[in-house]
């Protein structure tokens, strides 16, 4: 009597392993890219003032037309979770490369802003897709405070910071420089602390670093897309490999650099080992 072979059966074991390893790895994918991660960090600002030692920053980055959540409930949720005293949005809301959903800007504000007050500055993809007046408008309309190469002041405990925002490099040609909206913070304040909201991480090292201001606070980087242990990331947003400057606290020439890994992914990539962040800074008086 003939045996039979059992290599169709072993053959067969493999396949569903495969199959079984391709689900869960399909799941952790999907996991990793749609469960918000908050992330703590505490900047040690040696010129902040005492007043606003502790106060409490939540930072959201290229979310690029992203939901969390039906109209982004778990995202506020988690927001409102952190208990913040400002909201800064870093740029990307939108995606230049997806169907930005009808009325995402509008309900993306409203919901941050009856958080904490809110402040926003553009993103290359915002440029990208156009019409950039508008969705100013929209986000003002929802109370937002659209820094547009320029800057406000922020109170606490009876002191004054600066907190300045500028445009995306892809702005219009006739912009203000961030190098005339640094000196126009000094003609009105002297030497202040002062806070820059700029949206590309890669400016830093070789421009906005030299600015002066205290803390630079930006998104652009989605943390190197992929994160390995050891690095700052697998890859850039601009294709490069192990590029720097993509996530957490950095310092050059007196100024330190804060950079969240953000939230959403631009077209058809996707995150690894980098969940999307709601990072939260703590501000000391280092």
């Amino acid at each position: 009597m003939e045996r039979r072979s059992k290599r169709p059966r072993r053959r067969g074991r493999k396949l569903w392993f495969l199959a079984a390893l391709a689900v869960l790895a399909g799941l952790f994918v999907y996991w990793d890219n749609t469960a918000l991660q908050a992330a703590s960090f505490s900047p040690a600002l040696p010129d902040l003032p005492q007043g606003f030692d502790g106060c409490r920053v939540v930072v959201l980055g290229d979310l690029h037309s992203t939901y969390f959540g039906e109209d982004n409930e778990k995202l506020l949720e988690a927001v409102g979770a952190q208990e913040p005293e400002y909201i800064f949005l870093v740029g990307d809301l939108l995606d230049a490369f997806r169907d930005v959903p009808e009325g995402y800007a509008k309900e993306t504000a409203a919901g941050l802003t009856a958080i904490a007050p809110t402040y926003y500055v553009t993103g290359n993809h915002e440029w990208a897709l156009g019409d950039v007046r508008s969705l100013k408008k929209t986000l003002e309309a929802q109370g937002v405070t659209v820094l547009s190469n320029e800057f406000v002041t922020l109170e606490r405990n009876g002191d004054a910071v600066v907190l300045a925002g500028i445009d995306d490099p892809n702005g219009y040609a006739d912009q203000k420089s961030p190098e005339t909206v640094a000196a126009e913070v000094r003609a009105a304040w002297g030497d202040p602390f002062w806070m820059l909201l700029a949206h590309r991480n890669d400016h830093f090292p070789e421009q906005y670093s030299l600015l002066g201001a205290d803390l630079v606070i930006s998104g652009h980087g989605h943390g190197g897309v992929i994160r390995l242990p050891f690095t700052d990331g697998l890859v850039s947003t601009d294709r490069t490999f192990f590029p720097s400057y993509t996530a957490g606290l950095y310092e050059k020439n007196g100024s330190t650099l804060f950079v969240t890994r953000g939230l959403g992914n631009t077209g058809p990539s996707f995150r690894l080992f980098n969940r999307p962040e709601v990072a939260v800074l703590t501000l000391r008086r280092g």
